[in-house]
């Protein structure tokens, strides 16, 4: 049988709520004074905040009892059950956390001496007498939580399980006097330990806290003081494997937690070098009048494509779009485009009619009610994308140019019928997806495609233009395209009349004589270039300059065509060969002269590029020939030039889709005889 212990002088031995505040005050003094110590002999750079914190934690354990108590061990069963109590336990042990500044996320650890000292409500026994029961039960605890900012800041919030083995499991039990014999000899007290205590305990525990930075961050050791308040609810919690008592804790304490931080590297702040204002060249090209001069009617081919940009289902800002209110002064015949005799203005001139494309195709399903179309889109994101395209190009003709839905159908496929991007490509299939990312317009109403019938993929009728009887000044910003977000123009006159023209984002602009001069014949002008550098600058430069209007010219001498060929071909489609035998050579007069020229797209080796543009110009010479000797005629002149990729002389650019489209192309100068 087990032995009991009796305390002769009567009195409980329970632990005094007084005596943990004062030991848990100096105790925290000490860990506030060796904190305060190493913050004072931290360096003086500038660190990050700690992962990782080692320190040690503090609180008080307030125990609370449930269930009942009667049997204390097996030598001592109380006449009546205890079934309620609270009372005051120390928690005192080591704490690891690690929990990166900039993460909700971390990780703690506690661990140390947890008492769960209580004192149960005094009940009365059935010979009427006072009982008092306190208990002494401690554990080594090992708390690993989860820790969780939800704010990102100092608050935060933690849960995990608590693995406790029990140290300690005494108790007190005092029976008191009847009060209706006061005369009695009091019972001592007896001191035991409970019998049936559960070694070890699995139970959980959530709570929350709050770092207070003790330190700044030009510390290397950081010191943290946290508060922290817990919850461990009564599950898990048995103290013993008989009867029923149970124990809830709300633990509320603080932590003073240490850690190094990595020193911030300290960054030199570089003065910013100072802005350079950036070399462009500046030339402004204006012709004198001559009376002689000729003008051409040039023929442009309209490629049936419209291009559309990576990642977009809507039409490209570089194509022109027209309010519905504009649409009734559109003509197709009447383009005011541009074309100097260089070859980069007749790309702006040319560039311009085929950015009018859809303007061009509304203009003609207007005029002719009985057209149809359809509109084909492709796309290598797949049929759906290339749906959306066709949509738009569709809603745009239906909404501005008000044409009926139903004369348009619509289409999605992956990869056009005529594609660049060929089984097996490997280089440049960048260039080659764009070159397919487009809406083809296909159609079998002759008055929207060509002349001459050449299955759905035809193109659309060309648009013949006369070289526009106005002296035309050209503006040369060599480099603007690199150095500018955009630049303007001020041109004033010899009386001080200022004139504003732009914004301009091309290297290149030219301006009409008319709209320089107005009703004047000439003028003598100051001319200033204002481009707003990508640095940030403005770069000014200045110029005279005469500006004349040209005499009308006389005579009309000459024809230019072109030719369009698909991507890596140098074999015209049917529909060109029909036109260049019906078209084109009925305009080849006897003793005429016909110069030709091949060029292709940057896409590709040089020397292979050079040959394709050969092959595509004696493509064109040979149907010509033949043409004009069934004719009877022979003494035409033929000068065949091929050019290749050459950008010095390349019709385009080749930055977009239709820029390289329309290099694909062999142009055709028919010059009468003198």
């Amino acid at each position: 049988m087990k032995s009991t212990t009796y305390n002769n002088k009567g009195s409980r031995n329970a632990w005094s709520p007084n005596t943990f505040s004062v030991k848990a005050l100096i105790f925290g003094a000490l860990i506030f004074g060796a904190g305060t110590q190493f913050t004072l002999q931290a360096q003086q750079d500038q660190f990050t905040r700690p992962s990782w914190r080692f320190g040690v934690a503090a609180g008080a354990n307030f125990n609370f009892n449930q269930g009942l108590t009667q049997q204390l061990n097996s030598s001592l069963t109380v006449p009546a059950g205890f079934n309620h109590g609270n009372g005051v336990g120390l928690f005192l042990g080591p704490v690891i956390e690690y929990h990166r500044p900039e993460s909700r996320w971390g990780m703690m650890l506690q661990a140390g001496y947890d008492s769960r000292k209580s004192t149960f409500d005094q009940i009365t026994t059935p010979c009427n007498c006072p009982a008092d029961l306190s208990t002494d039960l401690s554990y080594l605890t090992v708390e690993p939580s989860l820790r969780f900012a939800p704010f990102k800041n100092n608050f935060y919030l933690y849960a995990g399980p608590r693995f406790a083995f029990n140290q300690t499991k005494g108790f007190t039990y005092q029976l008191g006097i009847n009060p209706n014999f006061p005369d009695q000899a009091p019972t001592p007290a007896v001191n035991g330990e409970f019998s049936n205590t559960r070694q070890s305990l699995v139970s959980m525990q959530i709570g929350a806290g709050h770092d207070i930075q003790l330190s700044s961050q030009n510390r290397k050791v950081q010191t943290v003081l946290s508060p922290f308040i817990a919850i461990q609810p009564y599950f898990g919690q048995n103290p013993r494997s008989s009867e029923t008592w149970t124990l809830t804790t709300l633990r509320v304490g603080a932590a003073l937690k240490f850690g190094k931080g990595r020193k911030i590297p300290v960054v030199t702040q570089v003065p910013a070098p100072p802005l350079v204002e950036p070399v462009v060249g500046f030339a402004v090209n204006s012709p004198k009048n001559n009376p002689r001069a000729t003008s051409i009617i040039e023929t442009f081919p309209i490629r049936n494509y419209v291009y559309f940009d990576a990642g977009s289902s809507d039409i490209p800002n570089r194509y022109v779009t027209l309010e519905k209110n504009q649409v009734k002064d559109f003509k197709a015949d009447q383009l005011e485009v541009f074309a100097p005799k260089e070859p980069s203005g007749r790309a702006n001139r040319q560039l311009m009619v085929y950015y009018n494309v859809l303007n061009i195709l509304g203009d003609r399903m207007v005029k002719h009610p009985a057209t149809s179309i359809k509109l084909a889109g492709s796309s290598e994101k797949g049929s759906q994308e290339g749906e959306k395209m066709a949509a738009s190009v569709k809603s745009y003709l239906v909404n501005n140019w008000g044409i009926a839905g139903s004369r348009i159908a619509t289409t999605g496929l992956n990869q056009p019928k005529i594609p660049s991007k060929k089984a097996g490509a490997t280089r440049e299939l960048d260039l080659l997806l764009a070159d397919d990312r487009r809406v083809s317009i296909e159609s079998s109403s002759p008055e929207l495609l060509m002349e001459f019938k050449g299955g759905l993929d035809a193109p659309l009728k060309p648009v013949s233009l006369a070289e526009q009887e106005e002296s035309y000044v050209t503006f040369d910003v060599d480099g603007a395209e690199d150095a500018f977000n955009s630049w303007a123009l001020e041109v004033k006159d010899a009386q001080g009349k200022v004139q504003h023209f732009g914004p301009f984002t091309t290297d290149k602009v030219s301006l009409s004589g008319e709209e320089i001069l107005g009703s004047k014949a000439e003028g003598d002008y100051t001319v200033t270039m204002l481009g707003q550098a990508k640095n940030g600058l403005t770069v000014r430069k200045e110029t005279p300059v005469k500006v004349v209007h040209w005499t009308p010219p006389t005579n009309q001498e000459g024809n230019r065509y072109s030719v369009i060929y698909e991507f890596n071909d140098a074999k015209a489609i049917a529909t060109y060969e029909k036109y260049l035998t019906d078209v084109v050579a009925k305009k080849i007069p006897n003793g005429g002269t016909v110069i030709i020229y091949g060029h292709t797209d940057s896409i590709g080796e040089e020397a292979y590029n050079l040959g394709l543009s050969q092959a595509r110009a004696n493509n064109v010479k040979s149907i010509l020939e033949q043409s004009l000797l069934k004719a009877g005629i022979t003494d035409v002149k033929f000068v065949v030039n091929e050019f290749g990729e050459d950008e010095k002389v390349s019709p385009f650019k080749n930055k977009f889709p239709e820029e390289r489209a329309y290099n694909r192309t062999v142009i055709i100068d028919v010059i009468p005889a003198k």
